[in-house]
């Protein structure tokens, strides 16, 4: 996979996400050498690539949490490059990080409450909580309890939850089945597919290849830091090089 490969033809759909050229360095290492991807509205892209291949860099530096070296990012017609992390909640992205990021020693409903700490409409801040215990309801179950106590899979949930609090158009996933049970996998990636079918976009990084590509629209892989192939899910899952690299075949 040493050049890349375009499998499929892509649909047509309004940018909600232009990543062009983006480079990131920590120190003398590159962890991305000029990558450019596109997130459509509606659209779910999934990023994957083994460890070390540059997604979670991707996801900190579209998100703010790392300023690129080069390159830019345009979030809804706006350039956002080297624009802070919390400022980037009110133009519409949301991010769950990898290790999931909660506060352990809030409650969930203190947790959620945080995901909406800059919206001031209460009663939408009371429904779309009672939303995320819907699609969650073991958090429902486990309100007033301290975050910190949940197990992994609960923790994950209130993660997703939180950056749903925010109302967010765009929502950034670092490995959200790292850890878990294939149950609990199947559970927050049903919930994925709900939300998006609502509208929102997701921009996907998944250790689990064969999960994310069966969600994903559209698809890079990435290896040390260059996008070395892209398509559809679809066209990616029947691909033999991503089955025999990726999926295990």
């Amino acid at each position: 996979m040493s050049e890349p490969v375009t499998l499929g033809e892509r649909v047509a759909r309004e940018p909600m996400l232009v990543v062009k050229d983006l480079e990131v360095s920590y120190g003398a290492i590159k962890a991305l050498r000029g990558i450019s991807l596109t997130v459509g509205q509606g659209e779910v892209v999934a990023l994957i690539g083994a460890n070390g291949a540059g997604k979670t860099s991707t996801l900190r530096a579209v998100s703010g949490m790392v300023t690129p070296a080069k390159g830019t990012v345009t979030l809804r017609g706006e350039n956002v490059t080297g624009v802070k992390a919390h400022q980037m909640v009110p133009r519409g992205m949301a991010h769950a990080p990898e290790g999931r990021g909660i506060f352990p020693n809030l409650t969930v409903q203190e947790n959620l409450d945080l995901g909406a700490y800059l919206r001031r409409d209460t009663q939408g801040i009371a429904d779309d909580a009672k939303r995320c215990f819907s699609l969650f309801p073991r958090l429902q179950e486990r309100r007033e309890q301290l975050a910190g106590t949940l197990s992994g899979g609960e923790q994950q949930m209130l993660a997703i939850s939180r950056s749903l609090m925010s109302r967010p158009k765009l929502l950034l996933l670092d490995e959200p089945s790292l850890g878990l049970a294939p149950q609990v996998t199947q559970t927050i990636f049903r919930i994925l597919r709900e939300v998006n079918a609502e509208g929102m976009s997701i921009l996907l990084v998944e250790q689990n290849a064969h999960l994310a590509l069966e969600l994903a629209n559209w698809a890079y892989v990435l290896e040390t830091g260059d996008i070395v192939m892209q398509g559809t899910g679809k066209a990616l899952l029947a691909s033999e090089e991503i089955r025999k690299a990726y999926l295990g075949e």
